[in-house]
């Protein structure tokens, strides 16, 4: 086994009487990807936000190729040759600059120099592209482009660096199959080249694709290291949770009336037409890749776009929502995917990030709020969805990841819709959160229709009654969740099936 690239030795970090890290011991081999898997709240972007300075240790000692490493700063790591590839995508990209100075920012900000030869940097930002397979005008702005762009974006200007340590936080949860499989090829590249690589995620198809070993990390500790092969999967979901994960039976129910139809719905002008149906008390998952159409058909139901043709009514009377208001008002509800950019309020407490939308339902005379109809509302909405805090005021930023996440799809659970659309409900959770939150959607959908929109399959085969597949905006697959012939609709999502039907 090569010697370690970073050694982590006794690392403990505490917040107050809150202690995260409790006596870390860890080594991260040069040519290997170390995968950490932990779930929410277990202390895995504490030891991250340590490693890239922006954290110091209470105690223990990190050593980088046999030297103390102790960063005061980012930079100072980064200097160091630690770079991180942050799961918030805005993190590690700034929007209103062109991708050039994006791709640059690191060593522009580094330099002495006060005149930019604007010609010299566009040709050395397009070698960084190239360089990763990332096909982009690098004159355009970043806030321009879409949400796995930007990841791919933030991603070469990692590897501008030349890292030593590459730890990247759930990199492929923006991006499609084929950007997923060009950034695998990156990573064996940097492998080869001797890079030790810290790969963050609970994505199982991920993990299998890349793992030379799995550290299963649980409260604040190292609670299995498996380097094995072949490498034992189960056993490390086991460690981290700190017990056996079963499986989800799903019990499909009675469909209740029809709450939504779409006859003839055509998302773009080249895509063909479909009819949709979604009853009462039923959870019906849309699968597909990045791109595939799934947030385009939720911001037509939900007023954020117009559909180039067709009808939809809503319980029998036309639904055309000419914003998201009026979306509300009719009773369709959307909990929007990327918590961090589109859902979660960082200055706001749990429970005003939990009564945001409703404000006026829980206003008393003259608009005066009624506190404590909040916090009634805020407070069952805590219990039922499983959130992990001391209270309603905590701040939301004090909250895991996976909590966050829960407080996001409470929001929209926590008052009465005709339909509810979750747009990636799981993402960025762990396998426990991911069932929390599932099994909520599911109590509750007895009284409206339920649309969860979700890339992974296996997420989708945990909370749906029936199982939708979209490619080139429109559904191409539709299954019932018993016995589910997985060949085909790997094949639809692959959209093989319809390139299949076509030539047929």
């Amino acid at each position: 086994m090569p010697s370690a690239a970073v050694t982590i030795r006794g690392l403990t970090k505490a917040f107050g009487r809150n202690t995260v890290l409790r006596g870390v011991d860890l080594d991260l081999p040069p040519g290997q990807v170390t995968v950490l898997m932990g779930a929410n709240g277990a202390g895995k972007s504490t030891l991250v936000k340590v490693l890239c300075g922006v954290h110091r240790a209470d105690s223990g000692e990190v050593r980088l190729t046999g030297e103390p490493f102790a960063p005061a700063d980012p930079a100072a790591a980064l200097r160091a040759g630690i770079v991180t590839v942050h799961q918030n995508i805005n993190d590690g990209v700034v929007p209103d600059l062109d991708v050039a100075s994006n791709l640059l920012l690191d060593s522009l900000a580094g330099g002495g120099g006060t005149f930019l030869n604007t010609r010299r940097m566009r040709a050395e930002a397009r070698q960084i592209a190239a360089a990763v397979g990332l096909d982009l005008d690098v004159t355009r702005q970043v806030s321009g482009l879409a949400l796995a762009d930007r990841q791919l974006v933030a991603i070469a200007r990692a590897m501008a660096q030349r890292p030593k340590l590459l730890i990247l936080d759930e990199p492929t949860s923006s991006l499609s199959m084929a950007e997923a499989e060009r950034l695998f090829a990156l990573i064996d590249r940097l492998r080869a080249d001797g890079v030790a690589i810290l790969y963050i995620s609970h994505r199982m198809s991920d993990i299998r694709r890349l793992a030379d070993r799995i550290v299963s990390m649980r409260d604040g500790q190292i609670a299995d290291l498996f380097e094995s092969a072949p490498l034992d999967y189960a056993g490390a979901v086991r460690a981290m949770l700190g017990h056996e994960i079963t499986e989800v039976d799903i019990a499909i129910p009675e469909q209740g009336r029809p709450v939504l139809r779409a006859r003839g719905l055509r998302l773009r002008p080249e895509s063909r037409p479909f009819d949709l149906t979604l009853h009462e008390n039923e959870v019906v998952a849309i699968t597909g890749l990045v791109g595939s159409g799934k947030s385009a058909l939720a911001g037509v139901l939900y007023g954020l776009a117009r559909p180039e043709a067709g009808e939809i009514t809503l319980d029998g009377r036309p639904h055309a929502p000419v914003n998201p208001g009026a979306a509300v008002a009719a009773g369709v509800f959307l909990a929007s995917k990327d918590r961090r950019s589109n859902a979660v309020i960082p200055d706001f407490d749990i429970q005003k990030n939990l009564t945001l939308p409703f404000t006026a339902r829980h206003s008393g005379f003259l608009s005066l709020l009624r506190r404590a109809s909040e916090r009634v509302t805020a407070d069952r909405s805590i219990r039922e969805m499983g959130v992990v805090c001391q209270g309603p005021r905590d701040g939301i930023m004090t909250l895991s990841g996976g909590n966050q996440q829960k407080v996001v799809v409470g929001r929209w659970m926590a008052e009465a819709s005709r339909l509810l659309i979750l747009d990636e409900p799981f993402q960025g959770v762990d396998i426990q959160a991911r069932r929390d939150i599932g099994r909520r959607i599911r109590d509750s959908a007895g009284t409206r229709a339920t649309l969860v929109l979700c890339a992974e399959i296996d997420e989708a085969l945990e909370v749906a009654d029936r199982i939708l597949v979209m490619s080139e905006h429109t559904i191409v697959g539709e299954h019932r969740n018993d016995g589910i012939d997985l060949g085909r609709l790997m094949a639809e999502v692959a959209g093989t099936a319809l390139t299949l039907e076509r030539t047929a």
